[in-house]
Parts: structure tokens; C-alpha cells; sequence
């Protein structure tokens, strides 16, 4: 599967598919919010959880960039 393919899928997939498929990476905590980090396929997904209410809030997916970046200085 290719990254505009991903994209194209509904959230729902998105996220089936990265807990079912994806390899985790990483898992980068800040005070407000933590980061799960999977390679899926030939890109990256990054899921972000709210820490206060243990809710995941948003997902990104892309293949390189500022985002994967930040996780391989820290």
C-alpha cells in the first residue's frame, strides 16, 4: 500500500490498519499529549493521544519529514 492510498482509506481503516499492520517505533510522552510512532508499509503513521482524557486525537501519516525528524533527535 502506498501513502496516498492510506490516505484515501476512511480514519477508521487508518487506524486498523496501523494497530494491525504497522511496526511500532517509538513512543515520545509530553506533558499534555504522548505520540505512538509505526512504520507501515513504506511510510510512517504517527497516532496522538490527549493525555489528560486517554483519548487518541489525531493520526498523520507521511514518509519523511520535520515529524519523523523530531523523533530520531530525541
Amino acid at each position: 500500500m502506498t501513502l496516498y492510498e492510506f490516505k484515501l482509506l476512511k480514519k477508521e481503516l487508518q487506524y486498523h490498519r496501523t494497530f494491525t499492520e504497522g511496526i511500532f517505533i517509538d513512543y515520545p510522552i509530553e506533558t499534555k499529549r504522548r505520540f505512538a510512532l509505526y512504520a507501515v508499509d513504506k511510510f510512517f503513521v504517527e497516532v496522538e493521544c490527549d493525555n489528560l482524557n486517554n483519548k487518541i486525537i489525531n493520526l498523520r501519516s507521511f514518509i519523511e519529514g520535520a515529524l519523523l525528524d523530531r523523533r530520531i533527535t530525541n
